[in-house]
C-alpha cells in the first residue's frame, strides 16, 4: 500500500467512534465507565438503572476533583450521538435500553489487551495454524490414495498410541502447557461473542440498504420488489444471512451441543483449572449460554428486520415515502434553479408560519421527590414500618426494579447453603436500589420462595445515604427451588 493511499484510509478511520473514543480526552474515563457498567457483568441495561449507576459512577469522580459539570442523562446522550452506545426498545419491554456499540466493545477490548499483552508466538497457538493448515490441506486434497494413505498412517498412529497406554506410557500435557492452550480457548471463545454483534450491525446495514433500493427503484416492480412479492427473504439470503444460518444450526445442534458441554465439564475438573483466575472460570463455565444469547440475539434482529422489510413492502408503506422523496427532490431542483435568479440579502414577499414541538426521550424524564419541597421540621425516631405481601404489587406497579441482579445474588447466597431468607441475601448483597431490591426480593420470594408464619427485620441505605428499615414477612428462597431464578 502507497503512503498516500494509507494516509487517506487512516483519515478515514480518525473520524469513527472507535478512533475518536480511544483519543478522546476523557476516553480512560469513558471507557471505564462503560466497560464497567455494560460489558464486565450485563451487557445491557434498562435507561433508568443505567442512568442511576453512571450518576453514582459521576459523583465518586467528582470526589476526586474530576470535572463532570453536566448530569449522568445528559452524558450517556453524548455518548449516543457519538457512536459509543447503541438504544432499543425491546418488544414488550416498559422502557428502552442501553448497550455498547461494537466501536465501543472494540476499543475496550484493545485497551485491556494493552494492559494483559499476550505473549508472542505460544506454542498453542502455533499448534492451531499447524492443525488448521493441516486440515485444509487434507479436505481439499482430491487425491483419493494420498488420502486413504494419510488415514491409514492416523490409524496407525492411534493404535500405536492405545498399545502405549495399555502399557502404562500415557501422555499427558504439564499443567503450564494446559493453562496456555486453556487461556488461548479463551481468548478465541471471546472474540467469536464479540463477533456476534458486528453480525447484527451487518444486518442493519443490509436491512437499510434494502430500504434504500426500494425507495430509489423506478416504476411499480423493481428487482427488489419482484423478490420480496415473490416471498424470497431478501436478508436470510444474503451472504451474511447464509453464513449465520449456518453457524446458528452448527450451534444449536443437540449433538454439538452435547459434545460441547461435556468437553466443558471434563475440563472444569482437572486440577490446572485451579490456577485460572475467577474471571476466566466463570468464562469458561457460561460459555455456552454466552454463545446461545448472543447468537439467540441476533438470530431475533434477523428475523425481526426480515418480517419489517417485507410489512413495508406488502404494506404499500415505501409508496408513501417514495411520495416524500420526490416531494424532497422536486424542491431542491426548484431551490436550485432559483438560486442565480435570487439573492441571499434579498427579502421575500413571503409568510410562512412555522410549527414546532418540544420532543424529549422518556429516559430523560426525572422522579419528582416531594421531600425537596417539604418544610423543615424536627424529625423523630419511629420504628420500622412493617412491609406485607399485599403491598408489594403495587410498589412494583411504579417502580423500576433490576429483578436480574436480584436473582444472580439469590442464586450465589444458595450456592453456599440450603435456603436463605430475604435478610440473609441482604446482609451478602446491600440493597443497590434501597427500597426497590427489598420489594423485588418480597416480589421474588412471593413467586419462588416459601413464607413462614414470622418476620424479620431488614436494612437499606437509600440515594440520600440515610440509613432505614423495615419489618418484612419472612421468606426462604429454597435450593431445590433455585433453577426456577435461572
Amino acid at each position: 500500500m502507497k503512503a498516500d493511499k494509507a494516509i487517506a484510509t487512516y483519515q478515514r478511520l480518525r473520524t469513527q467512534p472507535l478512533w475518536r473514543l480511544l483519543a478522546s480526552a476523557h476516553g480512560p474515563i469513558v471507557i471505564g465507565l462503560l466497560q464497567t457498567h455494560l460489558y464486565e457483568n450485563e451487557r445491557n441495561l434498562p435507561a433508568s438503572i443505567f442512568h442511576e449507576r453512571i450518576a453514582r459512577a459521576l459523583e465518586e469522580l467528582r470526589a476526586q476533583g474530576e470535572d463532570f459539570p453536566q448530569t449522568a442523562q445528559a452524558y450517556v446522550a453524548s455518548w449516543l450521538v457519538d457512536g459509543y452506545l447503541e438504544r432499543r426498545f425491546p418488544p414488550g419491554s416498559t422502557e428502552e435500553e442501553y448497550e455498547l456499540s461494537t466501536a465501543a466493545v472494540e476499543a475496550i477490548r484493545f485497551v485491556s489487551g494493552l494492559e494483559q499483552p499476550h505473549s508472542a508466538a505460544t506454542e498453542s497457538r502455533l499448534t492451531l495454524v499447524i492443525e488448521a493448515l493441516s486440515r485444509l490441506a487434507e479436505d481439499t486434497d482430491t487425491d483419493k490414495f494420498r488420502r486413504v494413505d494419510r488415514l491409514m498412517a492416523e490409524r496407525a498412529r492411534i493404535d500405536k498410541e492405545i498399545d502405549a497406554i495399555e502399557q502404562g506410557q500415557m501422555r499427558v500435557l504439564p499443567h503450564s502447557t494446559a493453562l496456555e492452550r486453556t487461556r488461548e480457548i479463551i481468548t478465541l471463545a471471546d472474540d467469536l461473542a464479540g463477533d456476534f454483534r458486528r453480525v447484527r450491525d451487518q444486518f442493519d446495514q443490509l436491512n437499510r440498504n434494502l430500504r434504500e433500493r426500494i425507495m430509489d427503484s423506478d416504476g411499480n416492480r423493481g428487482e427488489v420488489l419482484d423478490s420480496l412479492f415473490s416471498g424470497i427473504d431478501l436478508i436470510a439470503e444474503s451472504d451474511a444471512g447464509r453464513t449465520f444460518s449456518a453457524f446458528w444450526r452448527l450451534l444449536t445442534d443437540p449433538e454439538q451441543a452435547a459434545t460441547l458441554d461435556q468437553a466443558l465439564d471434563n475440563v472444569m475438573s482437572r486440577t490446572f483449572v485451579d490456577q485460572l483466575d475467577m474471571k476466566e472460570r466463570r468464562f469458561l463455565l457460561r460459555l455456552t449460554r454466552t454463545l446461545l444469547e448472543q447468537g439467540g440475539m441476533v438470530h431475533d434482529v434477523l428475523q425481526t428486520f426480515a418480517r419489517s422489510l417485507k410489512h413495508f413492502v406488502e404494506s404499500r408503506e415505501y409508496l408513501e415515502q417514495r411520495r416524500l422523496n420526490r416531494v424532497l427532490r422536486e424542491a431542491q431542483r426548484a431551490a436550485l434553479t432559483l438560486k442565480d435568479e435570487i439573492r441571499v440579502t434579498e427579502t421575500l414577499q413571503y409568510t410562512l408560519e412555522l410549527t414546532g414541538s418540544r420532543l424529549r426521550s422518556l429516559s430523560q424524564w426525572v422522579l419528582h421527590d416531594p421531600s425537596l419541597q417539604a418544610a423543615p421540621s424536627q424529625m423523630m425516631q419511629g420504628e420500622a414500618a412493617p412491609i406485607d405481601l399485599e403491598s408489594v404489587s403495587d410498589l412494583i406497579a411504579h417502580s423500576e426494579i433490576d429483578f436480574r441482579t436480584l436473582k444472580l445474588n439469590v442464586v450465589a447466597v444458595l450456592e453456599k447453603r440450603s435456603q436463605a431468607s430475604i435478610g440473609d441475601v441482604l446482609d451478602q448483597y446491600p440493597a443497590a436500589q434501597g427500597l426497590g431490591s427489598v420489594v423485588g426480593l418480597l416480589a421474588l420470594g412471593s413467586r419462588h420462595g416459601l413464607k413462614s408464619d414470622g418476620q424479620e427485620m431488614v436494612s437499606w441505605i437509600g440515594d440520600d445515604e440515610v440509613h432505614r428499615s423495615a419489618r418484612i414477612p419472612k421468606v426462604f428462597f429454597l435450593k431445590e427451588r433455585v433453577h426456577e431464578l435461572v
